[in-house]
């Protein structure tokens, strides 16, 4: 089952569709990140357009796109773009549909943050599901998905859009695995099940693939006063234990903010899933992005693994560069979930009949 994949990043999703181990080929992908670009090619070995889907003039045949449009437009973290950029982003999802339009594939998946799918451009999805004369061939389900209930070791909701050509509807959610909500009660995955077995004390320098590996658990400096704070932190805790114990390390920007977000210069809890992995995971004062126990912010190997990235997966790219790959991707073990989904809706019958 030949896969596209547009606004493709890294691969998480992609790499999901090949975890799933039911014959999903990736053959085509799109990303204007360089860096990211590089990361797909390097992984996947297929063609990749390294720059924007606007210029893309034909694509291969496919049976299935998956894809997420920028959602920067969307997200409440994109609250500060000047009004034209943020338009800007919120068009990209039609050119999306112009793939889906030309390929026709069997299915088709569109991931982004949940604010997309209370948008007036999602409802404008919704219509031209309707009403356009080859997207009203699709059923269709969506919704917000919750990543840890499908393994992986991380606390964070993305908005998935199916589609199937030929069905009346998808049912929805896809199966969950794990949780309070799965068929057997699995627990949850953890920070602990995932980055206990890595040192505490980090010693590579840089995410340079050295033609064998690539060791992602690197290290930082931190000033004096910062490894100060990390101290007076502990496992679940944030800035506002900081200001119990030791208010005279506290910065001027929160002495006079006693109130606000609860995550930042937070700690992470062992035995929960990890907060939501963002771009700049190795800055704690952006969130609870402190290691549980020793006094630094998780490293990018952690960050990957919170993820669900396999450790044999390589990343292109400098460190910030690597840092915005993890923190944007699909977490693949998520996309492995939605890839079964599409085959039991879209191709079981046909992989029965072969």
């Amino acid at each position: 089952m030949r896969t596209i994949d547009l606004f493709a990043g890294a691969g998480g999703l992609s790499l999901g569709f090949d975890l799933a181990g039911v014959g999903y080929e990736s053959i085509f992908a799109v990303e204007n990140d360089q860096a990211a670009a590089r990361t797909f090619k390097r992984n996947f070995g297929c063609e990749v357009n390294a720059g924007t889907i606007e210029l893309v003039t034909q694509y291969p045949e496919a049976d299935v796109i998956v894809g997420g449009p920028p959602c920067q437009g969307f997200s409440p973290l994109g609250r500060d773009r000047d009004d034209v950029s943020r338009a800007q982003l919120n068009e990209l999802w039609r050119h999306y549909l112009t793939a889906v339009r030309e390929v026709r594939p069997k299915a088709f998946v569109i991931e982004n943050v949940p604010e997309f799918q209370r948008s007036a451009q999602f409802a404008k999805l919704l219509e031209l599901m309707e009403t356009d004369k080859v997207l009203r061939d699709y059923g269709f389900a969506y919704g917000a998905l919750h990543a840890a209930d499908y393994g992986v070791p991380q606390s964070r909701r993305r908005g998935i859009f199916i589609a199937v050509r030929d069905v009346e509807s998808v049912p929805w959610p896809p199966p969950i695995t794990h949780g309070p909500d799965s068929p057997d009660g699995t627990p949850y995955a953890t920070v602990r099940d995932v980055i206990a077995d890595l040192p505490p004390q980090p010693e590579a320098d840089d995410v340079i693939w050295d033609g064998e590996r690539q060791d992602l658990h690197i290290k930082r400096n931190p000033r004096p006063m910062s490894l100060e704070r990390y101290k007076a932190i502990p496992e679940g805790g944030n800035r506002f234990d900081l200001a119990r114990n030791r208010p005279d390390l506290l910065p001027n920007c929160w002495r006079n903010k006693p109130t606000g977000t609860t995550d930042v210069m937070g700690r992470l809890w062992w035995d929960r899933p990890s907060v939501t992995i963002r771009t700049e995971f190795y800055k704690p004062e952006k969130g609870r992005y402190l290691h549980p126990e020793a006094h630094r912010p998780i490293t990018h190997r952690e960050a990957a693994r919170l993820q669900s990235f396999p450790d044999e997966f390589v990343f292109e790219g400098t460190k910030i560069e690597v840092a915005r790959q993890i923190g944007n991707a699909v977490p693949p073990l998520l996309g492995k979930a939605i890839a079964e989904h599409v085959h039991a809706v879209a191709f079981a019958n046909e992989t029965t009949k072969d």
